[in-house]
């Protein structure tokens, strides 16, 4: 039935280079709602490569992504799935595991846009690591097979065995034990150190680097530690009590990543029995997700923090245990620890075999991230045993690829004719 309303061959079209006519234009409607002063900032973390500017405008293949044809089954997308999204962090036992770790745009959606997304990256990763087109296809194919095969394999796992389904480092291997290892050293004292700086006190202070780490007014300051008694109503009471023995010491504002430049991103230090006890706390504002606007089953007027918070929940296996939402001025923000064992790979370590070995490892993951959210029999059965699927994904991910390569240079021109101004933070 599926199959009959989209075969596995059509999965891999797409309809051709587009023309964007005002690449500036089109951006500038995405980056609305944002901190003007700070567009400058994301533009130029974007015109970095074609890898940068696609992680920088998933609005834009969101809308792409609507204009194709879908099988209909739904899951819990990432929403902006991508490889530099899925890496090493800590479990609630203080356990490392391999897992998506960005929900921005997490929402209920058809599970294709995820995966289509995902392989694209691993064209422009690879591309940027040096790869061959040949070499980055293949590991197209491997990241679809291994999505694939692992779809089969969880929707034969009973119900509570896929719920701790976890991709650690006794189960892992080569480049993503790497990962583990590097999260294994992201601890909060080192979080701490890189950071802030003694102020003359016994207590150390965030340091000032503007933009990308600034102080806050006084009353920023207020109106953000106030938001964390809401915050703490969204914990659950084990959680509460652990929350309660730290005390908030210091907040700034903070840049965080590529597509995320322009919101309001606050941290929080706080400290529990001394200054080497330290808690940081990102607060971070969420807007509605890109596919928003696509998606039929979007609840209207719900919290954005509440959905990213809920969906991360739903996707990952083991989530902060801290992961709450708060809102200050009206404005809908996520609350999360900041970097609690995070490491993410560069797209620089992903040349020759290890981009395949990595790839086959994020398809695992989205693998599970479906299972967990949608029909696993269902995406199993249309999926399938033989490698359509693998062909028809790596046909569009380097047709999309090239495309997303075509917006770059009209992004690269734009800046250059003045239309659009880049700033490279401090």
């Amino acid at each position: 039935m599926l199959r009959e309303r989209l075969s596995r061959v059509d999965q891999g079209v797409w309809p051709g280079l587009r023309s964007r006519s005002d690449i500036a234009a089109i951006l500038g409607e995405f980056n609305k709602g944002r901190l003007t002063k700070l567009i400058p900032v994301k533009m130029g973390r974007m015109a970095v490569s074609p890898f940068a500017f696609f992680r920088g405008t998933a609005p834009l293949m969101a809308a792409d992504l609507a204009a194709l044809p879908v099988t209909g089954l739904h899951v819990q997308l990432c929403g902006d799935a991508h490889v530099r999204n899925l890496g090493a962090f800590a479990a609630p036992d203080g356990h490392l595991v391999f897992d998506i770790n960005d929900f921005d745009e997490t929402v209920r959606g058809p599970w294709e846009w995820d995966l289509k997304r995902l392989a694209v990256s691993v064209v422009l990763a690879g591309r940027e690591a040096d790869n061959s087109d040949s070499v980055c296809c293949d590991a197209v194919k491997t990241l679809t097979a291994c999505y694939r095969k692992s779809l089969y394999l969880f929707a034969r796992l009973p119900v509570i065995d896929l719920a701790k389904f976890e991709i650690r480092r006794e189960s892992s291997k080569g480049v993503v034990k790497q990962l583990l290892h590097k999260a294994e050293r992201l601890t909060p004292e080192m979080t701490l150190k890189k950071l802030t700086e003694s102020n003359g006190e016994s207590w150390p202070v965030f340091h000032g680097k503007p933009p990308v780490l600034e102080h806050v007014p006084a009353k920023v300051r207020k109106k953000i530690l106030d938001s964390l008694g809401a915050y703490r109503e969204t914990l659950g009471a084990g959680r509460q009590l652990v929350f309660d023995a730290y005390h908030p010491h210091d907040v700034a504002f903070k840049i965080v990543g590529t597509g995320s430049v322009g919101t309001r991103d606050y941290v929080v230090l706080l400290f529990g029995t001394g200054p080497h006890d330290p808690m940081f706390l990102q607060i971070k504002e969420e807007l509605p997700s890109c596919y928003a606007l696509y998606i039929l089953t979007t609840v209207a007027g719900e919290h954005q923090g509440k959905r990213v918070a809920q969906g991360q929940q739903r996707i990952q296996t083991a989530s902060d245990p801290f992961l709450g939402w708060t809102t200050i001025d009206g404005a809908h923000y996520l609350v999360r620890q900041l970097a609690d064992h995070k490491a993410s790979l560069d797209p620089d370590d992903l040349e020759g075999d290890v981009l395949a070995e990595y790839a086959s490892v994020c398809g695992e993951a989205l693998a599970k991230a479906h299972a967990r959210t949608g029909d696993a029999i269902a995406l199993a059965a249309y999926c399938g045993n033989s490698n359509k699927l693998d062909k028809s994904i790596t046909s569009f991910a380097a047709a999309y690829a090239d495309q997303v390569t075509s917006d770059y240079k009209l992004f690269m021109k734009a800046i250059k004719a003045g239309k659009i101004k880049t700033r490279q933070p401090a």
